[in-house]
Order: C-alpha cells, then sequence, then structure tokens
C-alpha cells in the first residue's frame, strides 16, 4: 500500500501532466501524447478513482488509448510528436557552445528517433 504523501504526488504530477498536456494540444512545442501517457500513469498509482475517470475522457481515447491498448501509433502521430521535439533539440544543439550538451543533445535525438521506430509499432 502507498502511503498518503506518496498517492498525493503522484496526484499532483498527473494533474500537471495533464496540464501540460492539454497546452501541448494548441502549442506545438510541447507534446501531448508523452504528457498524458505521464499523467495516466500517475493518476493509475495516485487513485483509481481518478484513473477511471481520467481513461474515460475524450482527451484519453482521442490521444493515447490506441497506443495503451496495441503499443503502436500512426506514423502520422509519431511525426507529430517527433517533429516539434526535433526542432527544439536541433535549436538548443545550434545555440549550445558546450561540447558536453551537443553530445548530450544529439544522443537524445539519436534516441529519441531509435525509440520511436524500432520500438514502438507503426500502426
Amino acid at each position: 500500500m502507498k502511503s498518503g504523501l506518496i498517492r498525493t504526488l503522484f496526484l499532483i504530477g498527473g494533474f500537471i501532466s495533464l496540464g501540460l498536456g492539454v497546452i501541448g494540444i494548441a502549442l506545438p512545442i510541447l507534446p501531448t501524447t508523452p504528457f498524458l501517457l505521464l499523467a495516466s500513469f500517475c493518476f493509475a498509482n495516485g487513485s483509481k478513482r481518478f484513473h477511471d475517470w481520467f481513461i474515460q475522457t475524450r482527451l484519453y481515447r482521442n490521444h493515447i488509448d490506441d497506443f495503451v491498448k496495441t503499443n503502436s501509433m500512426t506514423l502520422r502521430k509519431k511525426l507529430t510528436i517527433l517533429i516539434p521535439v526535433s526542432c527544439l533539440l536541433i535549436w538548443a544543439f545550434v545555440i549550445s557552445g558546450n561540447i558536453y550538451s551537443r553530445v548530450t543533445i544529439a544522443f537524445l535525438f539519436i534516441a529519441k528517433y531509435y525509440y520511436f521506430f524500432f520500438k514502438i509499432k507503426t500502426a
């Protein structure tokens, strides 16, 4: 059994992630799906009631239900997530003058594409 403090922290994290996911619908800079997945994880660990509520929302069904059920995404959804994040990583790479941060950003860039195209099936 999780303590009340841990459950409360998961719920707070769930609502913060949900808020960022909703903002990500309007702002292409923020990827919606990863934040909604994090919200789902946090709600599942924080409260059965909030998790049950969240998986019944249209937001959940439209953005992550298929991924959770089949562990796959359409190519369009993958690119919708990858392109804005890639633009931000490329921008950070260009403006960074530190070799260590550039290596880290390059690693993140490669790892992200590897995960999306080799670990998540394309529907």
